[in-house]
């Protein structure tokens, strides 16, 4: 009896369903009203993964190698909780370095030392090595860091000091001049941080002695920012325009502001012909940035797009994403396609001709796709490729004897034949024009830094965001989780406060004599949700520090001004015309709290539902998503 191959199957994750959700509460005098949103799911209980993990640990080198398939069900039990419980490879420090790059991150593979970057398990890291190739068996491969980001979710802290990633850039930057043109600068700026705390920091980083061509400023995550008012994208390219004109930006010349989506694909077209007309192929391109800006997520957009030669996507992995800060640690690079006239010509027919088509004339696939990203964001472009490169079909050599036995005999192994990974030839890379993604310069005074990587998840937006907005009195307060906290002090009439934050960080309204009580019976824990970790982890956290701020209203539909809460969100404050508020504002201590006037969103507060009855708060409005390259109507 013949048998076949087991069959892979696939399992779709099911995903949690959020809902706003209103709580109210009160204090003995029936003052404080509460409000979480959104509803929240307790986690599964790590114990039962932590003591498996334990008992295989004292196992010792004698425990059981589990099966492949009860592998496969442990690995996916554990994404499944959540739990990031993953057993560290062991090191061999006699293994030298292997001058091969991991293509997550670009730190160097080895074996050595599991705190450094680079380092894989010694059993993987040989059977990688030791074959025919030599060390040219770990191209391609990750390092465990970057494994663990993609498969749990899980970061590792290394022993890598923040000013290490400032020098890595530094040196790139200072690198002999190719092609005799200095390097064109695409600087990616997360909108949501302005005003951006590292572009001021730009000169010092050049230095003199660095020749750039050309600096291209991108601001980046437009989508998940909602439309306050019409022409709200010309408002925040005039914000981008400004803040590099305060950081004072010289030297380099600036060729142009973009605004785009990395992830959802919105500008990003017209960024790649911006990129084309202006640079061609003179000169290398450095991605620049602060952490968490979406330089890795550009980087992959890039790569997939017409900005890179047609068979770069089969030679380069992707970057290694995540919300974790200072994830890639060295240089990543993919060749950069000659744009040629004929070349410029058939994108610009391919833009004319997916330009003119409507949502139903897509395949079922990217239909799928496209929907999936309008649940991320606002702003959604289809990012297409015209030199994609024809691929063979493979063809699948078999011997019927090897597939064939007896009852009596085991079936025998089918022989494995070594996968060859593509490479550039010499003729292709030997004049080519380089994209360089680096790593990002880690953010002074922000609060990601005192966060942990669950913690770092929840206050780090990565879908689009859902202001609410809330009516206070004088003698309110409102908490931002526990990351925030503004109070109003004085004033003569009720203001309206709208938050514009991640969905999963709580936001609560309490009295302001009430505020302080709130915040030491309920910080570390689930009403306030972040910080987690209960009275131990609060005794490490900074205390909250207050800074007084007096605005002036300007109208009950436009904010005067931002009260940005470090990267944890902002709440725009909006007050009658002439009102004069008192406010106190309080961030951890330690990290930036700024007034950003005039506001990034000035209408935000006109972006709700109805009053709640009998409370402080707004229904929540989001607005639909829109397509940039895609016909709304269907065809007549």
């Amino acid at each position: 009896m013949l048998r076949l191959a087991p069959v892979l199957l696939g399992r779709l994750a099911r995903a949690r369903r959020w809902a706003p959700v209103l709580r109210r509460g009160g204090t003995a005098s029936g003052e404080e009203e509460l409000f979480v949103f959104p509803e929240y799911e307790p986690e599964p209980s790590e114990a039962a993964a932590t003591a498996a993990t334990a008992a295989a640990a004292t196992a010792g080198t004698e425990a059981a190698v589990p099966l492949p398939c009860q592998e496969r069900k442990l690995g996916r039990e554990r994404r499944k909780r959540g739990s990031g419980v993953v057993e560290a490879g062991r090191p061999d420090p006699s293994v030298p370095l292997s001058g091969v790059s991991c293509s997550g991150c670009g730190a160097e593979l080895h074996c050595r030392d599991s705190a450094a970057p680079g380092f894989m398990s010694a059993e993987k890291f040989r059977s990688l090595s030791e074959g025919p190739d030599g060390a040219a068996g770990l191209r391609g491969a990750v390092c465990q860091r970057c494994w663990k980001l993609a498969h749990y979710g899980q970061a590792l802290r290394l022993e890598l000091p923040a000013e290490q990633h400032r020098l890595v850039v530094s040196a790139a930057l200072r690198r002999p001049l190719r092609h005799g043109r200095g390097p064109l600068l695409l600087y990616l700026l997360d909108v949501l941080e302005l005003p951006d705390p590292v572009l001021s920091q730009l000169p010092t980083l050049l230095g003199p002695d660095v020749p750039a061509a050309g600096l291209l400023v991108v601001g980046n995550k437009v989508d998940l920012l909602p439309a306050d008012s019409p022409g709200y994208l010309g408002r925040l390219r005039q914000r981008v325009t400004e803040a590099c004109a305060q950081a004072g930006l010289r030297g380099a010349p600036l060729v142009d502001i973009r605004l785009v989506s990395a992830k959802t694909g919105f500008g990003m077209e017209g960024l790649v012909s911006r990129l084309q007309r202006s640079w061609k192929c003179a000169g290398d391109v450095y991605l620049l940035g602060a952490t968490n800006s979406g330089k890795s997520t550009l980087f992959n957009t890039l790569l997939r797009s017409d900005y890179c030669k047609s068979r770069a996507p089969d030679i380069i992995s992707r970057a290694t994403v995540s919300s974790w800060p200072g994830t890639t640690l060295n240089l990543l690079k993919f060749p950069i396609i000659n744009p040629t006239c004929d070349r410029i010509f058939r994108r610009q027919e391919r833009l004319k001709e997916e330009a003119a088509k409507t949502e139903d004339q897509l395949s079922s696939e990217e239909k799928k796709l496209l929907n999936n990203l309008k649940k991320q964001g606002y702003l959604v472009g289809r990012v297409g490729r015209t030199f994609e490169r024809q691929k063979s079909r493979a063809v699948i050599d078999f011997d019927p004897d090897m597939l064939s036995y007896s009852i009596d005999e085991d079936p025998k192994p089918l022989s494995k034949k070594r996968e060859q990974r593509e490479e550039f030839t010499y003729n292709e890379v030997k004049d080519a024009r380089w994209c360089y993604d680096t790593p990002g310069i880690a953010k002074e005074n922000c609060v990601l830094n005192l966060l942990t990587d669950k913690e770092v998840k929840l206050v780090l937006p990565t879908s689009a965001i859902v202001p609410r907005t809330f009516i206070l009195k004088p003698g309110m307060a409102l908490f931002l989780a526990a990351l925030g906290r503004v109070d109003y002090l004085e004033g003569e009439k009720s203001a309206w406060f709208s938050v514009v934050a991640s969905n999963l960080l709580p936001v609560h309204v309490t009295s302001l004599s009430n505020a302080d009580a709130v915040y030491k019976k309920h910080a570390g824990h689930e009403l306030l949700k972040v910080p987690m970790g209960g009275e131990e982890r609060m005794k490490e956290f900074p205390p909250l520090v207050p800074q007084d701020i007096t605005l002036k209203g300007i109208g009950t539909t436009e904010a005067v001004a931002d009260i940005k809460l470090s990267s944890a969100g902002w709440v725009a404050v909006t007050a009658h015309p002439e009102e004069k508020l008192l406010l106190r504002a309080y961030t951890p201590q330690g990290t930036a709290l700024v007034v950003r006037e005039p506001p990034l969103l000035p209408y935000i507060s006109t972006v709700r539902g109805a009053r709640i009855p009998g409370t402080a708060a707004y229904r929540t409005k989001k607005p639909p998503s829109l397509v940039e390259n895609l016909k709304t109507t269907g065809r007549g």
